[in-house]
């Protein structure tokens, strides 16, 4: 009796775990999922969306989607990613949500680079996917957020550039989508239960040392730390009443990159929290990031 309790209630758990939306694909979007992109030990993989029926010579613009949960946690196939996917599949887009290394040890900087050889990824497979190698963007919300711009920002630097895959392929993107991530972790504040930041430093998941610890490292992994004048344009969606990431880090990383030269925009939406997706019932920003991703990936620049 006791084994037969266990089981019905791993059934439950496995239920109550199970993603909320039918991962089916809409007409129009073919799905590809748990796609090796990394080396064979690994297993993390990504799912591919594309857009049906393109004539055999046309190519498409490609996006990186980036999950979030803490760096720690989080799915490639969770509602904000299919959503994500499935709608710039849509408009013509190919999207590669991405799983990337959450463990304990080298979390930091092995995840960065995870979404870097998915930048790679994609180049090495463009003819396949029939996909612009010129014209790849990213989006990610919250962690995958930060990772985003990481991605975005970070090409070609020494440091954080992934070495056993894919030599001599670029990990550059031309446009990025950041999705209420963090800008800034020295910056980063716990706020009240409005949102409102209240000037309490926030401590993050992402490596074990503390800002007292290694700020030098806080620094380097932080988004802004990498702004210029040739930085991608970047589009920044953050809710008034997060609670989880304060608002101040996007209006800082918005007011880093215009101070900079760099093409900014940032859409402050009113009253949401934190880890909404692009279209809920409440707000609809998928038209925005279509505009911004046709201007920047489907326009001549």
């Amino acid at each position: 009796m006791k084994r037969l309790t266990l089981f019905f209630l791993s059934l439950s758990l496995a239920a109550n775990a199970a993603p909320s939306t039918p991962r089916v694909a809409p007409e129009g979007v073919a799905i590809e999922s748990d796609v090796s992109y990394l080396s064979p030990e690994r297993k993390e993989k990504l799912d591919l969306y594309q857009p049906v029926n393109r004539p055999a010579h046309q190519l498409s613009p490609a996006v990186i989607i980036i999950h979030g949960g803490g760096w720690v946690e989080g799915d490639k196939a969770s509602e904000r990613e299919f959503i994500t996917g499935t709608t710039l599949a849509k408009a013509g887009y190919v999207c590669a949500s991405v799983e990337y290394w959450k463990g304990t040890k080298n979390r930091w900087p092995t995840n960065l680079q995870d979404c870097k050889n998915a930048v790679r990824w994609l180049r090495v497979n463009a003819a396949r996917l029939q996909i612009d190698p010129n014209k790849i963007g990213v989006i990610g919300g919250s962690a995958g957020g930060h990772l985003a711009l990481m991605v975005a920002y970070t090409s070609g630097h020494p440091e954080l550039d992934p070495k056993p895959l894919y030599p001599g392929v670029s990990d550059q993107v031309s446009a990025c989508v950041n999705m209420y991530g963090i800008s800034d972790l020295l910056t980063r504040q716990k706020t009240d239960p409005k949102g409102t930041p209240n000037g309490v430093p926030s401590e993050n998941r992402l490596f074990p040392e503390k800002r007292d610890e290694a700020p030098d490292k806080w620094k380097l992994a932080s988004p802004v730390s990498y702004v210029r004048s040739s930085s991608p344009p970047t589009l920044t969606l953050h809710g008034t009443a997060d609670t989880t990431v304060d608002r101040e880090q996007s209006i800082e990383l918005d007011r880093a990159l215009t101070a900079a030269g760099a093409k900014s925009k940032l859409i402050m939406v009113q009253g949401a929290a934190h880890a909404w997706p692009l279209k809920t019932a409440k707000f609809d920003y998928t038209g925005e990031v279509i505009a911004f991703f046709d201007h920047f990936l489907k326009q001549q620049h």
